[in-house]
């Protein structure tokens, strides 16, 4: 295990994991994650900025085994995938102390019993010398936790951003370079853990505009050697702007949901409106999220169980709730056997989106000639409401 030189001074000592396959006990990894680490050696002082999930220290421990002294633990976000290391690498380095934002200290004490002597914050725009290189401190917080940071290197030219612009995406390759997989992972991560902040991205963008850098190296995934590529994403994506596009999540127990969301999707298709299904039983939530960054329209697709929605549509619904997204507006379509009260529990469940609700369609039995006119009623008004939209 042997350092990656990034450029004179500057090393990645981070962990590729291959093999995680959920985040947080929710979210999906299908192509794993890395723990990005990075070493700056200047002329008088060593940093480490953030560590490693703590199942993978000994990977870092092996990559600065050869240091025989840190000066400075740079604490840019205090979860444990990136700060859970830390109480090893103080107890290694007995002489290095943690720079932190101010809301980070309590944090970092609570979570990881840290000493409260091992931590000095440091302010918004500060800066810290090295020697022949320079740490400067700015506060970026919601991305996505309340004290998170990031760290400029101006020398170098770099700009350490945590989970700013992180994607989840095990790879050997230590760039980016232009390879447009990597703006899929980053766009399913964005989806997953920045959308609920989408405002708060927008704004931490602008406190970034005026650095010069030319890397971006974030604690999840590669390096951005083209950095201007996964701004203009995030600036797109943090955008008001939505796309011709619904997003249909739906369950169905006996065939008649089934059979108005398929009705309903030919109807847009015709109307040429892109649209996009999840069937709930056998969805990927990442890619659920991450089709709802750029969506139009959230349709709504339920059964009728026990009077209210099924659970699983719950369970999406308030997934979709959590992550905020930019919709513009929301139709609920189902059926039901004897009565149903799905339309108020599904919309008491996304009660933080700010969009405007179609006239929900719950038809009793299965679909006939009237549902399908209904249908075809919905169709035309999100065909209205989207050529109404700047896209």
């Amino acid at each position: 295990m042997k350092p990656r030189k990034i450029c004179e001074g500057v090393y990645y000592v981070g962990a590729v994991d291959w093999n995680r396959k959920l985040f947080d006990a929710l979210i999906p990894l299908p192509d794993g994650t890395s723990y990005n680490a990075y070493l700056v050696k200047g002329s008088e002082k060593t940093a480490l900025i953030d560590t490693v999930d703590p199942a993978m220290s000994e990977v870092l421990l092996g990559k600065i085994n050869d240091i025989d002294h840190i000066d400075y633990i740079i604490s840019q976000h205090s979860e444990q995938d990136h700060s859970g290391t830390l109480p090893i690498i103080l107890e290694k380095y007995p002489e290095s102390i943690i720079l932190c934002s101010s809301k980070a200290k309590n944090l970092l004490i609570d979570h990881l019993e840290i000493p409260e002597d091992r931590i000095k914050i440091v302010e918004n725009g500060e800066t810290v010398s090295l020697g022949n290189k320079t740490l400067q401190f700015i506060y970026t917080p919601w991305v996505h936790w309340p004290e998170t940071m990031v760290t400029f290197l101006p020398e170098d030219k770099i700009l350490f951003t945590c989970d700013f612009f992180g994607s989840h995406m095990a790879m050997s390759d230590l760039f980016a370079g232009q390879d447009p997989n990597i703006l899929e992972a980053a766009k399913r991560y964005y989806a997953e853990i920045m959308m609920p902040y989408r405002k708060m991205v927008k704004k931490n963008l602008d406190t970034i505009s005026g650095l010069n850098y030319n890397f971006i190296a974030p604690s999840h995934g590669p390096i951005y050697d083209f950095p201007e590529m996964i701004v203009s994403e995030h600036e797109k994506w943090a955008s008001d702007q939505v796309s011709n596009y619904v997003v249909i999540p739906y369950i169905s127990m006996h065939g008649s949901t089934e059979i108005m969301v398929n009705y309903l999707v030919d109807a847009l298709a015709v109307r040429g409106i892109k649209v996009q299904l999840f069937e709930l039983t056998n969805t990927d939530i990442g890619k659920l999220a991450m089709s709802l960054v750029d969506a139009a329209t959230l349709i709504i697709g339920s059964p009728t169980l026990n009077v209210g929605p099924h659970p699983h549509v719950l369970a999406a619904t308030n997934l979709i709730n959590m992550l905020r997204p930019k919709l513009k507006n929301i139709g609920i379509i189902g059926s039901y056997g004897w009565s149903s009260k799905a339309v108020d529990q599904i919309t008491e469940s996304l009660s933080n989106l700010k969009a405007d609700y179609f006239d929900p369609i719950i038809w009793k039995g299965h679909p006939q000639e009237e549902t399908f006119s209904m249908l075809d009623h919905l169709a035309d008004q999100i065909q209205i409401k989207h050529s109404q939209l700047s896209m």
